[in-house]
């Protein structure tokens, strides 16, 4: 895809899983199954050790298919698993700690800005991205209109990308293209898929390869 032509494109959200073999087998699927930017992995509720394992398990299988591998959790087990980036949800303090600790070394992304008033300030420290929703956010078929309507508006005038949560219907990625964001993540739309978390990638991509509005280079 030339830079001309350059569309809203797919963030993974690794869900909550006991069985990681299982959980490895299907994310290696969906990253071999089309274009995916970036995965982030998320501590949730495990402890350290059990979050340790499992990025250790999935980061080598995220970066081998040439996406970047984003923790979001404790960070210094991002540092010991060699992961791309952080994603760090917490206040603008954590995050300007995690900048100044990490950046540009690491990537460091954005989230927990729930209106405009928290998104220029989080846009005031030069994140990596700002991400609209919360990981396990996707609860409704469709995107949260509320995350859509931030994503468009940072989209119109911050240059720092927006990564805009979508639903648990892979049609969701298809109104936060057309919202503007540069990326879209999708967590339960993949993984939960009946067909399959490679068919759910393909057919995401196939919808924003025919529909998504393309940006300006």
């Amino acid at each position: 895809m030339s830079k001309m032509e350059e569309r809203c494109r797919l963030v993974l959200i690794v869900p909550e899983a006991e069985d990681l073999a299982e959980q490895a087998k299907n994310l290696e699927a969906a990253l071999a199954a089309g274009d995916v930017a970036s995965v982030i992995v998320p501590q949730y509720g495990s402890d350290d050790q059990v979050f340790q394992k499992r990025a250790e398990t999935l980061i080598p299988i995220i970066q081998d298919a040439g996406a970047a591998a984003l923790v979001a959790g404790d960070t210094r087990i991002a540092g010991r698993t060699k992961a791309d980036g952080l994603h760090i949800a917490g206040n603008v303090e954590e995050l300007g700690e995690a900048i100044e600790k990490h950046a540009p070394k690491m990537i460091v992304g954005a989230g927990g800005a729930s209106d405009r008033h928290q998104a220029l300030e989080v846009g005031e420290l030069r994140p990596d991205y700002i991400f609209f929703g919360k990981l396990d956010g996707d609860i409704k078929p469709e995107a949260h209109p509320k995350n859509l309507a931030l994503g468009e508006w940072w989209a119109s005038m911050i240059e720092i990308p927006c990564i805009v949560m979508g639903g648990t219907d892979l049609s969701s990625a298809l109104a936060v293209a057309e919202a503007g964001a540069e990326f879209v993540a999708l967590r339960s739309a993949v993984f939960s898929h009946p067909e399959g978390s490679a068919a759910a990638v393909a057919a995401v991509n196939a919808l924003l390869d025919e529909k998504a509005p393309r940006f300006e280079a």
